[in-house]
């Protein structure tokens, strides 16, 4: 059992340089390539870019891609693959294949470490990301499988990030520091330095993670979930079911009384902030979230913005919040989500969701993702909506 420990940086390696992506693998890296870009435009002008212009040029686009929590999910490993994966590619050259390389080891790597490692305060998009990061900048730079597999240990040291960094600026910047210190083992790994295999594993255990077989195919097991609101995954759910109770209608603070949700308790576990003071914090809260839903229709961009958040309508709503919880769940797609909306009439809407619109049983359709980017970048989604890696958009 010992030597089979020991093998596992050296099998992700293996997968990674010998993979062969296929028409639905390719679909699933123009889809990540457009979405993950458009959020990272749409993040211009935020207080995290001057912050992050201090990283190296993959650490810039990953935090870009990671502040507005408007980027792609994969569910099995609770981590953001493609806002590593796209700008370690971008900055190192890379293509699809170097993007799906990474992204398939990130997903693998991810399910390792599992929901315990979650739930322990652990952000996975980082722990998992800067092995991925490597091999994704790994695989642009066309090292072997011996060299990739040393790049995923050299990114070990910097293999970390931590819930509780939820709603702040650390919170993208950590997904930076993770991707920079990918390109940078990538690079050590290419300059001929050394690293012991075994110490994936070894890192593994300390982590609360467990070495599995590692699937042959597809790129990214489980697909990948476009987020159709800026915020936190697990307030998908709630966001859709207080816009289907009311129709998908807005409503005045003034005309709620109540505001009741029910959902595994697990669901709850990134949503730290009860009453949030800034945007940043407000992507993390369920009180909020409901309360714009109710206001805005569709909560967008411009719903989490720190004006926002303070509105008085937007506070009156928070406290009319009342949460049920189940116990356990297992993931951030639990159960379901039920919300019931009572009106000042004491008149009751309801609505429950277990599948988020943009979840893999779910996709976005064109449609959809046409709005997101517009939503992102206003006139210039047209172009980008054209972009593929063959001409990766700049």
């Amino acid at each position: 059992m010992a030597a089979d420990r020991q093998e596992t940086a050296a099998e992700l390696a293996r997968w990674a340089t010998e993979f062969v992506p296929d028409d639905q693998d390719l679909a699933l890296a123009r889809r990540s390539l457009i979405d993950t870009v458009a959020v990272a435009r749409a993040a211009a002008g935020n207080p995290i870019e001057p912050l992050a212009a201090q990283l190296g040029e993959a650490g810039r686009l990953a935090t870009l891609a990671h502040v507005l929590d408007y980027d792609d999910l994969h569910l099995p490993s609770t981590s953001h693959i493609s806002a590593v994966c796209v700008p370690a590619a971008l900055a190192a050259g890379g293509d699809a294949r170097a993007f799906l390389a990474g992204a398939g080891v990130m997903a693998r790597l991810g399910t390792m470490l599992g929901w315990s490692h979650y739930s322990q305060g652990w952000h996975p998009t980082c722990t998992a990301g800067a092995p991925a990061a490597a091999v994704t900048a790994a695989l642009a730079r066309g090292l072997d499988a011996e060299a990739t597999a040393r790049a995923i240990v050299l990114a070990l040291p910097a293999a970390g990030g931590v819930q509780r960094s939820f709603g702040t600026a650390t919170k993208s910047l950590q997904v930076g520091f993770a991707v920079d210190a990918g390109a940078r083992a990538a690079a050590l790994a290419a300059a001929g330095a050394s690293s012991d295999p075994a110490a994936l594993d070894a890192w593994l255990a300390l982590v609360g993670g467990s070495p599995q077989a590692v699937a042959a195919a597809p790129a990214v097991p489980g697909g990948l979930a476009i987020k159709p609101y800026p915020c936190c995954y697990a307030l998908q759910r709630p966001i859709e079911a207080a816009r289907e109770a009311l129709g998908r209608a807005t409503v005045a603070a003034g005309d709620v009384a109540a505001i009741r949700v029910k959902l595994h308790a697990d669901v709850l576990q990134p949503l730290i902030h009860n009453r949030p003071e800034t945007g940043l914090e407000a992507k993390f809260s369920l009180e909020y979230a409901l309360a714009a839903a109710l206001l805005d229709g569709h909560p967008g961009l411009a719903s989490f913005e720190d004006a926002a958040v303070v509105r008085p309508a937007a506070r009156a709503l928070v406290e009319r919040v009342r949460v049920e919880t189940v116990p356990g769940g297992g993931d951030l797609l639990a159960g379901e989500v039920a919300v019931e909306v009572e009106l000042g009439g004491g008149e009751t809407r309801a609505a429950s969701v277990a599948v988020p619109r943009g979840a893999p049983a779910r996709p976005l359709d064109e449609a959809g993702l046409r709005e997101k980017v517009a939503d992102c970048v206003g006139a210039g989604a047209e172009p980008l909506l054209a972009a593929d890696w063959d001409d990766p958009p700049a």
